[in-house]
């Protein structure tokens, strides 16, 4: 009875000191992430950083974008010349000469075109090549340079892809981009933290204005029932108005004295019959001020529900905006294994890299994610800031993962249509939806 009782603990704490508790709810079962990629799995990494940035600067590679299933399908074919490819490869060297950087100046001492074209991109990825003289990279030349870029394993194609991005993210066209992005979004950021002060500011003078009103009818009701008509003082006014004559005319005639009486009885008698006229006028003028006071005030919530309706619609507006400006993708969070979680709004998909970062999954389906956030330790640091980061964007994650299986479904529809005709009319492998990625286009295209 004399040992100190253990004082409960203060959650949340390092997800791996979590131990089951009573209070605990059912956690569900956390779901196996798919690893069906087409890329090896050490490569996955790069796969994801490459597409990332030629999505999110695809205006400024002059790049239309690719979905990371085209991407992933390009970087394993075969083919040297698929226009996907050359086309990545083409946007990211050109950032290169405009920057007017080693790259550059390589190129006119070989006195390059500066235009790139279908027959002569590998020869300035030779060139690249050259420069950085990476030496698992460099044993590529030979292969490239004998046009057979095609047979590259993934590992080269994306080690490539991204020295390139890295050189490309140095260069003043991207870092100027990112110095844009990052004015607007302060920018934003001073609009949105100005039209908060400003509705607190507003609301602070209407809760004065309510309170000097409110005030202002306190003392106007003090000073009516201080000076206001009482029936009794008004007798003894009368008897003491009639006190001061009889003590004035010390003989007054009797006959003046009935006169007076019957004058004092007639003024109480009419005073008696206006007493209900003014109490009914009196209910008349307050059912009146009840009345439009319960219309002020209906009409009042009516304005400020349409105030709320139109700041929420002010807040999704600054964040699709926010959105619109990110400078790059973070992690949703870790789990208590210290598994990084990723969200690409792009793909939809979210992605989980573990603390190693050699193995990679995803979970495309919304079932999977409700599974996972019914996984989630709330007592944990890193679970419950992952939990709360999923809820933030769950509106959005459920939207994407829907349209994808939406999409996912029209495309084995298609794939079944085509394997059900005959074998003498069957369709030519660019017509398969599984081979979209060699339709690509370049619509932004430099000329």
């Amino acid at each position: 009875n004399n040992q100190p009782e253990d004082e409960p603990v203060k959650y949340p704490i390092d997800d791996l000191l979590v131990k089951p508790g009573p209070d605990d709810p059912l956690f569900t079962d956390r779901p196996s992430p798919s690893r069906d990629f087409n890329v090896p799995m050490d490569c996955i990494g790069d796969l994801l950083m490459v597409w990332d940035f030629c999505s999110s600067f695809s205006r400024v590679l002059n790049l239309w974008p690719f979905s990371l299933e085209d991407f992933e399908n390009a970087i394993c074919h075969k083919d040297s010349n698929l226009v996907l490819i050359v086309e990545t490869h083409s946007a990211l060297l050109r950032i290169l000469i405009k920057d007017d950087g080693e790259y550059s100046l390589a190129l006119q001492n070989k006195k390059r075109k500066s235009k790139i074209s279908l027959i002569t991109w590998t020869e300035y990825v030779c060139d690249f090549l050259e420069m950085i003289n990476v030496t698992e990279l460099c044993s590529c030349m030979t292969t490239i340079k004998r046009g057979h870029y095609g047979l590259l394993d993934a590992n080269a194609k994306l080690g490539i892809l991204r020295e390139l991005v890295c050189h490309a993210l140095e260069t003043d066209l991207i870092r100027g981009k990112l110095d844009d992005l990052i004015e607007q979004r302060r920018a934003l950021g001073a609009t949105v933290r100005g039209e908060a002060l400003e509705y607190a500011r507003k609301k602070r003078e209407e809760k004065e204005q309510l309170k000097g009103e409110s005030n202002g009818l306190v003392v106007k009701e003090n000073s009516m029932e201080s000076t206001g008509s009482n029936p009794h003082m008004a007798e003894n006014g009368e008897e003491n108005g009639d006190m001061v004559e009889e003590v004035i005319s010390s003989r007054p005639s009797n006959a003046f004295v009935n006169r007076k009486q019957l004058n004092g009885q007639s003024k109480k008698g009419e005073k008696q019959k206006l007493d209900p006229k003014v109490e009914a006028e009196n209910i008349t003028n307050s059912n009146e001020k009840e009345a439009q006071k319960q219309l002020t005030g209906e009409k009042k919530e009516d304005q400020e529900k349409k105030s709320k309706e139109k700041r929420e619609q002010r807040k999704e507006y600054f964040k699709r905006e926010m959105e619109k400006r990110s400078i790059r993708t973070n992690p949703l969070g870790k789990d208590r294994d210290y598994n990084r979680y990723w969200w690409f709004r792009r793909d939809g998909r979210i992605f989980v890299e573990s603390s190693d970062s050699k193995q990679w999954g995803y979970y495309c389906a919304k079932e999977e994610v409700d599974a996972l956030m019914s996984s989630l330790n709330p007592k944990g640091e890193r679970e419950r800031a992952l939990q709360q980061q999923l809820e933030k964007f769950y509106p959005r994650i459920s939207l994407e993962l829907q349209k994808r299986s939406k999409d996912l479904a029209q495309k084995i529809a298609l794939e079944e249509a085509v394997l059900r005709r005959s074998t003498r009319v069957r369709a030519p492998p660019r017509e398969n939806p599984a081979n979209a990625f060699l339709k690509y286009v370049n619509k932004w295209k430099e000329d």
